[in-house]
């Protein structure tokens, strides 16, 4: 009867359920937004109950939508915004204060204080990371300190820790599984990358309790071991659980080291598969684990913070735009930026500068500068962030890249994907299902419940939508390059 997968997609702005069918087709889909918390600046929260209430709403809709009985669902699949961190009571479920998400810039002086205390090179030789607060054990030992007997109650067992996968699961079983997958685990700045198993010097150096850390599992689990979830009035086994970028490496089908993509949502954020083995970044990229099925699978990650909330800035903040979608018509009422550059380091700036204090920049302004100028200089601003992470890359794993496989909601825009080739001077290549995130927890799922056989069988599903191929723009956005740099010095430190 099973004929379906359900991956639930928990974003960082809303919370989505898809039903995929064997052929990895999204047959119906259910999605609901969630409110976002800024109590101070450079903070960002969100409301645990509310993720669970949206994401668990979607699930039921979803099933309506389709017409689709729990029955037919072979398997769930769970991918997630990654370094949000909850932190919650085991006896009643409940959150004891609000998630603080990967944006949150809080525990920047934790940070630093780290660095200078020459922990930097310790903390990336056993996570892969670098000693920034995106990730989540800065947060954690913050919420440690701050929920009142934290750390003893953490220590005795009574508070459990997790990033969203975990917080989720927790509330599908009712309390009965409390686990992370490894690509989730490789983000909390806890886990020994080498071992897959919470490091002891992390703990120590964060002051975090083992005790209120999850089971590390593989993202890929046999039905007998996996947990289940009630849905519909049955229990339908969780088993496929990724981190959302992890999950669209997988959904674009990298399965061969040095394969690529880039995925455009809030933040921007390329994954490149680098094998078996982990490989050490010499320009300020994360190592990180991919996933595990049998084996674990590394990959090299730049992260940009700020890729598709800049048009939501464009919108929300400013008014220019009423819908995000109007960006692309706006930005093609100027031939060009007219020199203006906008660097969007709203929340500091990722990779490869990893600068906390560093905060949005416009520079270029003129009397003539119109709307058009800016929306133009918002899209470019996403492109050049993501060259920088790609030239960093190719670097470290020393070869080009051939093509960027790209998803997310920021591909629909044409002129900002052409603009990207321009600018990489490689193909970009959107798929033609572009919900890749959703799609590689549901083939996760899937191969775990054997719905697929093998890889290459999902592989094989894999379509190109379009190829963006670079064009005659491709010396003009090269010579930008230069100015773009000059804008991102004059973001930088600007909060320190």
């Amino acid at each position: 009867m099973a004929r379906y997968v359900l991956a639930l997609d928990q974003g960082t702005s809303s919370s989505r359920s898809i039903l995929f069918d064997a052929s990895g087709r999204p047959v119906a889909t259910a999605q609901r937004e969630f409110a976002q918390h800024f109590p101070a600046p450079g903070w960002v929260e969100h409301d645990p109950e509310e993720i669970w209430a949206s994401q668990s709403a979607t699930m039921a809709e979803v099933l309506t939508r389709a017409g689709v009985d729990a029955k037919e669902v072979a398997a769930i699949g769970i991918t997630n915004q990654r370094e949000t961190t909850v932190l919650w009571e085991r006896a009643t479920g409940r959150a004891v204060a609000p998630a603080i998400v990967w944006q949150d810039r809080r525990t920047a002086d934790h940070c630093a204080a780290l660095a200078a205390a020459g922990h930097e090179a310790e903390v990336a030789r056993i996570t892969g990371l670098t000693l920034d607060p995106y990730f989540s054990g800065t947060k954690l030992a913050w919420l440690l300190d701050h929920v009142p007997n934290g750390r003893a109650r953490a220590a005795s067992g009574e508070l459990a820790f997790g990033t969203i996968d975990s917080w989720l699961i927790w509330k599908l079983t009712g309390g009965r599984a409390h686990l992370t997958d490894v690509s989730n685990a490789s983000r909390t700045l806890l886990l020994d990358l080498h071992t897959a198993r919470w490091s002891e010097r992390m703990l120590e150096l964060l002051e975090i309790p083992l005790a209120c850390l999850p089971e590390v599992v593989a993202s890929s689990l046999d039905p007998s071991v996996a947990p289940h979830a009630d849905l519909g009035g049955r229990r339908i086994p969780i088993t496929g659980i990724a981190g959302d970028q992890q999950a669209a490496l997988f959904g674009q089908a990298c399965f061969t080291p040095g394969m690529a993509k880039n995925t455009y949502g809030t933040g921007c954020f390329m994954l490149m598969n680098t094998g078996h083995q982990p490989l050490a970044s010499r320009h300020r990229l994360l190592s990180t684990i991919g996933w595990q099925r049998t084996e674990r699978v590394y990959a090299l990650e730049g992260s940009v913070f700020v890729g598709g909330a800049v048009v939501q800035w464009l919108r929300d903040g400013l008014g220019i735009i009423e819908h995000s979608a109007d960006v692309e018509a706006l930005a093609a009422t100027v031939p060009d930026t007219g020199g203006v550059y906008l660097v969007p380091a709203f929340t500091g700036l990722g990779a490869p500068y990893w600068d906390p204090h560093a905060r949005g920049t416009l520079v270029g302004i003129t009397r003539g500068t119109q709307r058009g100028h800016l929306a133009r200089a918002a899209l470019e601003a996403i492109a050049f962030q993501t060259a920088d992470v790609l030239n960093a890359m190719q670097g470290d794993a020393g070869r080009p890249l051939l093509e960027l496989r790209v998803d997310g909601g920021a591909t629909s825009n044409n002129m900002l994907m052409q603009f990207q080739a321009d600018l990489l001077g490689v193909p970009v290549v959107r798929p033609a299902i572009t919900e890749t995130t959703a799609l590689g927890a549901a083939y996760l799922a899937g191969l775990g419940a054997q719905f697929w056989d093998s890889e290459a069988t999902v592989a094989a599903q894999w379509r190109a939508g379009h190829r963006f191929e670079p064009g005659p723009g491709s010396a003009g956005a090269l010579a930008r390059r230069a100015d773009w740099a000059r804008a991102v010095e004059r973001s930088r430190a600007w909060a320190g």
